[in-house]
């Protein structure tokens, strides 16, 4: 497969721009991959497709405030930082991207908040990533965290919307997020609120979570035609005892797992054994899913429309067939689904 193959015929007002009021009532398309039907739901009709003891298993990564707004030293520039990750506890640092990158150099300092509160370093500007800071900050690690989240926004995507408002605080995150760690939200869980997940468990349904902390390389596009030549993004995953027996069970007993999103796809494909089983673990992937693949833990499949030349609809076009994947896209728009972030979902069976 190459990257072209993965085009279509997209628009700016596909996109949705702003969540549903209620999680569960986007709308559904429903997509067999074995005859290509496609129905039409909501998405709380979701569990009419599963019977007891079938498995759901969600990421539960929880996206912290990671965009920073702060001015350069001197000049008083306006910079805007994308924290990616702590490198070291103690001493404060954080691998981060800069925008505009150009301006900034090592030695540079940085400031954030009412008057400039917090201070920062340019430790280092030949990362893969981006830039290194140190954070300048007298008191606790505690209150060190604490001040840092409270200057930062949450980090929507701007082709979703570039003004951030209060509510994305909570809605651009899954109502059990609780492993903080991401600065993208894995959206296919946000669309399950506590009243489905309680019809769940009415009907014994049963759900196991894994993290995933994603990262930018997640939505980064690829930029090779060949496509075995991109290379993805590291991210950061935990795979609890638990959570491995829990699938692991299912799979045993012949019920269904289903995975919620292409970061719990990436996962599980990360850590599957001989068999089909999957294995406890923790590290990093940078496992790139594109056709043809063979996928061995899931049987079924929840993803939000992607844009076009993602990473995404590359995996859930290996996952539910390409041709049948490309022709329920083309449905979505005549259908006016809504797409992206906050926008509709698909179910792959």
């Amino acid at each position: 497969m190459k990257l072209s193959q993965y085009g279509y015929d997209y628009s700016a007002d596909m996109l949705a721009q702003y969540p549903m009021d209620n999680r569960d009532e986007s709308r559904l398309m429903v997509v067999n991959r074995k005859t290509g039907e496609i129905q039409h739901r909501i998405f709380k009709d979701i569990i009419e497709y599963f019977d007891e003891k079938d498995l759901f298993l969600f990421n539960d990564t929880k996206v912290f405030p990671a965009r920073l707004h702060g001015n350069k030293e001197k000049t008083g520039a306006e910079i805007e930082i994308f924290l990616l990750r702590e490198l070291n506890r103690e001493l404060r640092l954080w691998d981060v991207l800069v925008d505009p990158a150009r301006k900034i150099r090592i030695g540079n300092k940085l400031y954030f908040g009412e008057d400039d509160m917090m201070g920062a370093e340019v430790i280092d500007n030949t990362t893969s990533r981006g830039r290194t800071l140190r954070f300048l900050f007298d008191g606790s690690y505690e209150e060190f965290k604490e001040a840092l989240y409270r200057l930062g926004e949450t980090p929507l995507p701007r082709w979703v919307r570039e003004k951030v408002e209060p509510e994305d605080a909570e809605r651009y995150q899954t109502i059990f997020a609780s492993a903080e760690g991401a600065v993208a939200a894995p959206t296919a869980g946000m669309h399950f609120s506590k009243h489905l997940l309680k019809r769940m468990e009415i009907k014994g349904i049963d759900a196991a979570f894994i993290t995933l902390h994603a990262g930018l390389g997640n939505f980064r596009f690829v930029d090779v035609e060949d496509l075995s030549k991109h290379k993805m993004d590291s991210e950061q995953y935990i795979v609890s005892e638990k959570a491995a027996e829990q699938v692991n069970r299912a799979k045993r007993e012949g019920h269904k797992v289903v995975a919620i999103g292409t970061t719990v796809m990436r996962t599980i494909e990360t850590v599957v054994s001989t068999g089909g089983m999957i294995k406890a673990s923790e590290g990093w992937t940078n496992k790139f899913i594109f056709c043809p693949y063979d996928f061995t833990v899931a049987d079924a499949m929840v993803s939000n429309f992607h844009q076009p030349l993602s990473t995404q609809l590359m995996m859930v076009a290996a996952f539910g067939g390409y041709d049948n994947i490309m022709n329920a896209y083309k449905v979505a728009k005549e259908e006016g689904y809504r797409f992206g972030t906050y926008g509709d979902a698909m179910l792959i069976l």
